[in-house]
C-alpha cells in the first residue's frame, strides 16, 4: 500500500532539533507518518511505501523494501535530524555517507503527477476526510498492493483546488473523531492487515 503526504508548511532554514515543531513548519508531523507507516513490531511494515511531497524541496519516496531496519532511525528526533540532512545535501549526497536514509528515493515527480500516474497505473486512490464514506465498510473491498491513500497536508488547501476536484477520488472516513494524520496511517494499516 502506499500513502502520499503533501505539506506546504516545512520551512527548514530555521530548524533547530530542540523545537522542531517551532522551527520547521511541522515537519515532526512529518516525521511521526513515516514511521507509522514503515514500522511494525520489528522489522518494517510489509510493501509499504510512503512519499513525501514537500512543495519546498521536492519529493522523498520511503519504500520498506528498499530500506534497512537495523540502521533505520526509529524515533522521531533521530529520524527529523536524518531527514533535514538528507534534504539539504540531497544534491551532494556523498557528504552524508554514514545517513541512514540513502535508501530514500528523491523524486522530481509532483503531488498531482504522482496521483495521475497512480491512477493511469490502475491503482484505486482514495484520500481520508471526516466528511467521507465509512472506511470501514468498504475495507474488504481493498487491495493493499493496489491501493493508494492521501494523508492531506497541515493546511489542506490542495483539496479544494480544481485541480484535485476534477480527479473526484473517493474520500474515507474513521467517523467523526478527529485523528492525527500518523494515527490515520496506523489504523488503516491495522485494518487491512486484518481482512486480508
Amino acid at each position: 500500500m502506499i500513502f502520499l503526504i503533501r505539506s506546504s508548511t516545512v520551512e527548514l532554514s530555521k530548524y533547530t532539533i530542540k523545537n522542531i515543531p517551532g522551527s520547521s513548519g511541522r515537519f515532526d508531523v512529518i516525521s511521526r507518518c513515516i514511521l507509522s507507516a514503515l514500522l511494525g513490531n520489528d522489522c518494517f511494515q510489509k510493501h509499504v511505501q510512503i512519499w513525501i511531497f514537500l512543495d519546498k524541496y521536492g519529493t522523498y519516496i520511503f519504500d520498506s523494501e528498499l530500506l534497512d531496519h537495523h540502521s533505520f532511525p526509529k524515533n522521531e528526533l533521530k529520524l527529523a535530524n536524518c531527514l533535514v540532512e538528507l534534504i539539504i545535501n540531497k544534491n551532494n549526497l556523498e557528504k552524508i555517507p554514514n545517513n541512514p536514509l540513502l535508501g530514500v528515493k528523491i523524486s522530481s515527480m509532483q503531488f498531482f503527477e504522482t496521483i495521475k500516474t497512480f491512477l493511469d497505473k490502475g491503482f484505486a486512490t482514495a484520500i481520508l476526510e471526516e466528511d467521507g464514506i465509512d472506511f470501514l465498510k468498504h475495507v474488504n473491498k481493498i487491495d493493499p498492493e493496489k491501493q493508494v491513500f492521501i494523508i492531506g497536508n497541515q493546511s489542506g488547501d490542495f483539496l479544494e483546488s480544481e485541480e484535485f476536484l476534477e480527479l473526484n477520488i473517493p474520500k474515507y472516513t474513521f467517523g467523526t473523531t478527529s485523528y492525527l494524520a500518523s494515527s490515520i496511517i496506523r489504523l488503516i494499516i491495522f485494518y487491512l492487515a486484518s481482512n486480508n
